[in-house]
């Protein structure tokens, strides 16, 4: 039995088997998985090259995360495309363009701007063919299959980033950065044939697109900012969107800071590294529990406590904790961040029907840059009132941001959901973002 059955509708919970008994997801899961390992080995290789070819530690920093920022721009600019083009070549000509420029990486010599102008512009479509997936991840998985759907996309997320960063290691070791690049090509190249060939071709409205909206008229820039626009003056989708963005940026801020708390504790040789494990192993624990364990209403009753959980062993390291009280403060920190399950379903009611592309690149987009942004902020604070304390500010402003969703709805309540799902996509629209802008 699929997932797109009524059973996995209101309170219900899914299970694990009954989403991935969806071929159309499996396919997307997988692939999206590949993907991401070949990501995280394409960065650190490129990464390793750029620091070996200049010996500047900010160039290879600057290669690691160049990634990151233009996403933004990339979904406030294009973002409208995800709900205009057909899926499937638009998820195929993504994998191919990541493909192409990871060849390109290993294949032409090349100056280090131009070089990190490829990365940069290739991210600039990453929301694009990103937000179209999620959208039809929307599409297929219903009621709490959607949510544990979104799970097992967490799960692989940061299973996937640990063995990229492993098998970059390996990689580079034995064949050099440029067949490592070479690697991480030919991983894309199968993803973008994987998805050509198995992913079944969608009938216009099919894919759950509007090409005839008002939100399609006019250039993809004119479209893809309207859109934005329009999203984020909605209130419902507003909050929740920077609720799924602040506590990960803030602990992301922390996150960025282990390795010189670990340093200046004068840590054995190799501790940062388990300790940097720990966050990611965290929330790989966290979302499997709190997706398989609990039932939809009660993720989202629980959303609250889980987003403070984030933050309040990270307060901890305020008293400079020893190695072992640090791991287990960490974990406890990654696990956590399970509360983005609990406002997955919200989060989707409110989104106006023919924009769903565009918010969920918008939704990843923003989370890449914040998370980017963070241990910036937070390292320059470490400058004066030291790692530990800053770790434990970004703690503090994470227990923030609970408080903030405390506001939303009494502690006895779930999150409201919006019951939409059946509503005409003009009326859907109007009802997730005529709020006025606060």
């Amino acid at each position: 039995m699929t997932p797109t059955a009524e059973t996995a509708q209101g309170n219900h919970p899914a299970t694990y088997r009954e989403v991935l008994a969806e071929p159309r997801f499996r396919l997307l899961f997988s692939t999206r998985a590949v993907a991401i390992a070949a990501g995280s080995l394409r960065i650190t290789t490129y990464s390793v090259l750029v620091f070996a070819a200049t010996g500047s530690a900010l160039l290879s920093a600057l290669a690691f995360g160049i990634g990151f920022l233009p996403q933004l721009f990339g979904s406030l600019l294009l973002g409208s495309l995800a709900d205009r083009l057909p899926p499937r070549a638009l998820i195929a000509g993504g994998y191919a363009l990541e493909c192409a420029a990871a060849l390109l990486l290993a294949l032409v010599r090349m100056p280090i701007a131009a070089s990190l102008g490829v990365v940069a512009l290739v991210a600039l479509a990453t929301p694009v063919f990103g937000g179209a997936s999620s959208r039809l991840v929307a599409q297929w998985l219903k009621g709490d299959a959607y949510v544990l759907g979104r799970s097992l996309n967490n799960i692989a997320s940061s299973g996937a980033q640990l063995f990229g960063l492993a098998l970059g290691g390996a990689v580079v070791a034995f064949l050099g950065t440029h067949r490592a690049l070479a690697v991480s090509a030919a991983l894309y190249l199968g993803c973008a044939l994987a998805i050509r060939i198995r992913l079944p071709r969608l009938e216009p409205g099919e894919s759950g697109g509007s090409p005839g909206s008002a939100r399609g008229d006019g250039g993809a820039v004119r479209a893809s900012l309207y859109g934005a626009g329009l999203l984020l003056r909605g209130h419902d989708v507003r909050r929740l969107m920077l609720a799924q963005w602040l506590p990960p940026a803030f602990v992301a801020g922390a996150e960025g800071l282990i390795v010189a708390y670990a340093g200046g504790r004068r840590f054995a040789p190799g501790w940062y590294a388990v300790l940097m494990g720990c966050l990611p192993v965290g929330m790989l624990v966290g979302d499997l529990l709190v997706g398989r364990l609990l039932r939809p209403l009660t993720r989202e009753r629980l959303v609250v406590p889980l987003t403070a959980l984030t933050g309040l062993p990270l307060i901890g390291f305020a008293t400079e904790p020893g190695v072992c009280v640090s791991a287990c403060l960490l974990l406890l920190s990654g696990f956590g961040l399970a509360y983005g399950l609990g406002l997955q379903r919200p989060f989707l009611d409110a989104l106006p029907r023919d924009g769903r592309g565009q918010a969920f690149g918008l939704l990843g987009s923003g989370s890449m840059t914040l998370q980017g942004v963070g241990p910036a902020c937070f390292g320059a604070a470490a400058a004066g009132i030291g790692t530990g304390g800053a770790i434990a500010l970004a703690g503090g402003a994470a227990v923030l941001t609970a408080g903030w969703i405390l506001t939303w709805h009494p502690p006895a309540s779930p999150l409201p959901v919006r019951k939409n799902s059946t509503a005409p996509e003009n009326g859907a629209e109007q009802h997730a973002c005529s709020s006025p802008a606060r």
